[in-house]
């Protein structure tokens, strides 16, 4: 029986729970093309997406303290870093290197941030840079509109499914294979945490004013849907809002509101001049928080051998607006 001849309560199962299976397709081995996938949104599988913002109205019951406020911007800038600094920065771009360990260790912060495993990310991402605002790339604004560049593209079938022939570098590894496979695990973990944290300080500091219930929506909830959508302006407004310093052969932007959001990925044209760079603030006037973190963990000795942006490549690249 075809998936489609199934009964509809059995499709939405089935769905449901593929949502923990975030096993994407792998190219066949004969080298021929993947499947055509359906690119419409499915709703079953983006129930828990939908059960995030939705929990986010706890906070009518819960309240608010100064501490569950703290946790969750702190929350919201480690992971934000996680995704700046890891997931696009070292996954998709290879812009520095690291050990095997710092690897897995920069993928399990990256899945804390509820954006999927870093294969699936870094798949994805590179997809878009071979395709930047053509009809193929999936989240161009100019080809698609704003809701569908912003989320709306990674609800699709099309979207959980990425093609894992553009991270063949990455799929070496094992332990992130897996870490891909199972990334849900890590944000529950999380939440766990949050809801443990609060607990403790509502018995060891009940002058803190907080509980278990208020630091899972603040630490968790809210800051992972803040974390959400500041990622998702760079696919939705850089491309749109902004100013061009080279031309790219696509609308990417730079933003300077953009790159506080999201600690420096607003440099968005720079970016795409030149992906291949760890910095994204090309002078010292464009503020990139994820470079400056990142040469301090260079300065540790955490990560090494950062690519800079050359000066001919910067300043006299005949690609140069102004």
């Amino acid at each position: 029986m075809t998936e489609q001849a199934l009964p509809f309560w059995r499709r939405w199962l089935h769905a449901f729970i593929n949502w923990f299976d975030t096993g994407p397709l792998t190219a066949p081995a004969d080298g021929t093309l993947l499947p055509e996938i359906a690119d419409r949104v499915e709703w079953a599988r983006i129930l828990p997406f939908i059960a995030v913002h939705a929990t986010c109205l706890g906070v009518i019951w819960v309240g608010w303290s100064p501490i569950a406020v703290t946790v969750a911007v702190i929350a919201y800038l480690v992971r934000m870093f996680a995704i700046t600094g890891f997931y696009h920065r070292y996954f998709s771009h290879r812009s520095f290197k690291t050990s095997r360990a710092g690897q897995f260790i920069f993928g399990l912060l990256g899945a804390s941030a509820v954006q999927r495993g870093p294969l699936w990310w870094a798949a994805h991402h590179r997809h878009h840079h071979a395709h930047s605002d053509k009809p193929e790339d999936a989240h161009s604004p100019v080809q698609h509109g704003f809701l569908r560049s912003h989320m709306g593209w990674f609800l699709t079938a099309r979207g959980f499914r990425p093609d894992l022939r553009r991270v063949r570098d990455l799929m070496q590894f094992p332990e992130l294979r897996w870490l891909d496979r199972f990334d849900i695990l890590i944000p529950v973990a999380l939440a766990v945490g949050m809801f443990g944290l609060g607990v403790l300080l509502e018995r060891v500091a009940p002058d803190l004013g907080t509980s278990g219930g208020q630091m899972l929506v603040w630490g968790f909830f809210i800051s992972t849907v803040a974390c959400y959508h500041g990622t998702y302006t760079i696919n939705s407004l850089s491309h749109v809002f902004g100013r061009q310093r080279y031309r790219t052969d696509d609308a990417s932007r730079n933003n300077w509101l953009l790159a506080l959001i999201t600690l420096g990925e607003g440099w968005h044209n720079n970016h795409h001049h030149f992906p291949s760079s760890t910095r994204q603030g090309f002078y010292w006037w464009e503020v990139d928080i994820t470079y400056y973190l990142l040469k301090v963990m260079a300065w540790l000795g955490i990560i090494w051998d950062l690519k800079p942006v050359p000066v001919a490549i910067r300043d006299h690249s005949p690609r140069r607006i102004a």
